[in-house]
């Protein structure tokens, strides 16, 4: 016995909750309040995946134990004289000792410490986030408010089954069925929200990697989601525009001796200096009313202004990172026919210098045009087998005789054999399979589209405390049934079996008769038929017809949005190539003039320049004409993407032609390209806004700061 194997778990777990947080968060810019909690929430939320398989082989270890016990017992009775030799039952190697002490105190403290930042603490501080009020108790009533939803479903829950209980005869209230009414009514809502996530990854999840092997349908599914996400960017960006305009006019309303010029000055904290700058340049239309705000209106723009900003840098991070994969996808494309057998990709990748010394473009070459497709669909088939699996256990797994869950069959096998490590492995695989399918799809869900991970430190607040509610919420009830599906809840095959600690921590349910013979045996049934209406795509289909664009490939809508997609990644193109040549000038021009001991000669080399510009610009009219066409891009092909007429966009972002006063009158006279169509941009706003660097990024940290 020894306490290695636990804390291994323990110490695994937590490295990979924090590097997660790391990769999706941002912990030197989030407030250490939200980090600390989201770090607990996902940490104890692994604990539970990683820990739960030791508690299995150990109770696994404990029923053999007892049968050997009640066995001797039974043959003493028999025949005092003569005993039989029993075959002692083999510890398991991640035996610790006292292992019911042990284990009991761990999922206590675990069990109840996620169950308390999900239903309290975690909601009140997102809500507290987006809050627009500017005094710590008015953001505290406003998350209460927020949330009362969430708390008014929890109550409702737990309200119906104290009425059961009461009206029922002879059943007394106590602490631990109290405690287990508690915990009913959190694992009612996990299993309801769960058999909707279930029911639709279990056949998303292998049928998206078997596709996901397939380049040109992914390709072509990329191009459709670039089309809507760009509709989605514009329309973000347009809700900023509205902000933006808002807020200028409170400016010009509320003077700096005014009493709400500090509630102003803190919504400008939040608006980024690009943004700010922005807003500065337009001007108002003449008919925008100038009257000072109330401080309802101000907490409401305040709000607006958080929620505004979140959305852009959401839509902003995943545009970026979408084009970025469409690129690799379609160098992938081009590379196929290649006959040397390196990747060469259309721009540069920057890796750290061990990994470009190993990964080669040879080996780059052989990895994604050839293996990884083979690998996707290897993936695919595991996923396919461990679904079928899952759908057929859920449906059987109330049956205790015959056995007819598959992973009850499993388990019972490896206890024969006293294999516990088998067992371990096995509650490990499920178990992460299950929270992969639940936990990926609820983020790809379109209403909660507020939410999103996004790697390289791109998550905001927001989305991360978020996702550590749904890991607390969702962890215990779907671990739950994972012991139901291997025959160790008691309530369930309504056999008396020992049970594991994490069951008895979270209580039984025998006492609510409506939630152990009804809600929690025949409810994940329903698992079947999310299963199948999926696999038909009956939801998608359903969706596409009530206006909602969907991916079916059958679709006309469908094949505009890929041309549509297409088009903005080409013009996406032109533009990193645009920054490529300009970067690849500027080193250049680095080189051949160097900063130090070189100031006279860029001096005189800068005169050079003017001078020969100079005498060009007044030898043609002609030349100037062109050397505008190479530089903007034409009204034409930034118009796409849900905007109105008269709007241009330049590099990540839109902009109409009221919102810029300088006039720039001779701009082009060929037919197609027409004076009015660039009559209010100026070079100034394409040297602010244009490029990579414009991209808004997340508000200043975060909770109190501005308090």
């Amino acid at each position: 016995m020894s306490l290695a194997p636990l804390v291994s778990e323990v110490v695994v777990a937590f490295c990979l909750a924090a590097t997660l947080l790391y990769r999706y968060g941002n912990v030197f810019h989030h407030h250490p309040i939200v980090t600390l909690s989201v770090l607990v929430a996902w940490y104890f939320s692994l604990l539970i995946i990683f820990v739960l398989p030791l508690d299995v082989s150990s109770t696994v270890f404990r029923q053999c134990v007892e049968n050997s016990d009640n066995i001797t017992a039974t043959t003493v009775s028999e025949n005092v004289t003569t005993l039989r030799p029993f075959h002692k039952c083999k510890a398991p190697w991640s035996m610790v000792p006292f292992p019911d002490t042990v284990y009991h105190n761990f999922w206590r403290v675990v069990y109840w410490t996620s169950q308390f930042l999900t239903w309290l603490i975690l909601p009140l501080m997102q809500s507290y986030i987006k809050a627009g009020d500017f005094t710590v108790q008015g953001k505290l009533k406003s998350a209460l408010i927020d949330n009362a939803i969430y708390y008014g479903s929890y109550l409702f829950i737990c309200g119906v089954l104290l009425i059961y209980l009461a009206v029922k005869p002879g059943v007394d209230l106590d602490g631990p069925k109290i405690k287990a009414i508690a915990s009913s009514a959190s694992n009612t809502w996990g299993l309801f929200l769960l058999v909707l996530l279930l029911g639709y990854a279990l056949v998303e999840v292998p049928r998206g990697l078997w596709n996901a092997s397939k380049p040109g349908y992914t390709l072509h599914y990329s191009y459709f989601k670039a089309a809507k996400l760009n509709i989605e960017k514009y329309e973000a960006e347009e809700h900023v525009d509205d902000v933006l305009e808002s807020l200028q006019a409170a400016n010009l309303a509320i003077n700096p001796g005014h009493p709400f010029h500090y509630y102003l000055e803190t919504i400008f904290q939040k608006i980024p200096a690009e943004l700010k700058d922005k807003m500065n340049r337009r001007q108002l239309p003449a008919d925008t009313p100038i009257d000072v705000p109330s401080e309802k209106i101000l907490i409401r723009l305040h709000r607006n202004t958080i929620k505004s900003l979140q959305t852009l840098q959401r839509t902003e991070t995943q545009w970026g990172i979408l084009v970025d994969s469409v690129f690799d996808l379609e160098d992938i494309s081009r590379n196929q026919t290649s006959h040397d057998r390196r990747f060469k990709p259309s721009f540069p990748v920057q890796r750290p210098w061990l990994l470009n010394s190993c990964y080669t473009p040879t080996l780059e070459w052989y990895w994604k045009c050839f293996i990884k497709s083979y690998v996707q669909k290897m993936l695919a088939i595991v996923a396919g087998v461990l679904s079928l699996a899952v759908v057929w256990s859920e449906v059987t797994f109330f049956n205790k005789s015959p056995k007819l869950s598959i992973f009850a069959q499993f388990v019972d096998i490896a206890r024969d054999n006293y294999d516990y490590f088998t067992i371990e492995i096995l509650s490990t695989l499920v178990i992460a399979y299950l929270c992969y399918c639940a936990y990926s799809t609820i983020l790809k869900i379109r209403v909660l589209n507020l939410y999103y991970l996004a790697p390289h430190h791109q998550t905001n607040e927001y989305s991360l405390i978020f996702s550590g509610m749904m890991l607390c919420r969702l962890t215990p009830p779907l671990c739950l049934n994972f012991l139901s599906l291997i025959h160790m809840d008691s309530h369930i095959i309504k056999t008396q079996v020992m049970e594991t600690q994490y069951t008895q921590v979270m209580g039984h349910m025998d006492v609510i008769k409506i939630v152990s013979d009804g809600f929690n045996i025949y409810f994940p049934m329903g698992i079947l038929a999310f299963c199948l209406a999926t696999y038909f795509s009956i939801g998608s289909r359903l969706l596409s017809i009530l206006g909602f664009q969907q991916f079916l490939g059958d679709d006309e809508l469908t094949t505009d949005l890929v041309e549509e997609g297409r088009d903005l990644i080409k013009r996406e193109r032109r533009k990193r190539q645009r920054q490529e040549e300009s970067m690849n000038r500027r080193r250049e021009f680095q080189e051949r003039f160097p900063s130090t001991g070189s100031n006279s000669r860029y001096r005189q080399s800068r005169q050079n320049t003017d001078t020969v510009r100079s005498l060009r610009r007044d030898d043609s009219t002609e030349s100037a004409r062109a050397g505008l066409l190479r530089d903007f891009e034409p009204t034409t092909e930034y118009s796409s993407g849900g905007g109105g007429s008269g709007s241009t966009a330049v590099g990540s972002h839109s902009y109409t032609n009221d919102n810029y006063g300088a006039n720039y009158n001779s701009f082009v006279h060929d037919g197609r390209y027409h004076t009015e169509d660039y009559s209010d941009f100026t070079t100034d706003n394409f040297k602010t806004f244009s490029g990579s660097s414009s991209r808004v990024g997340p508000p200043p940290r975060g909770l109190f700061d501005d308090i």
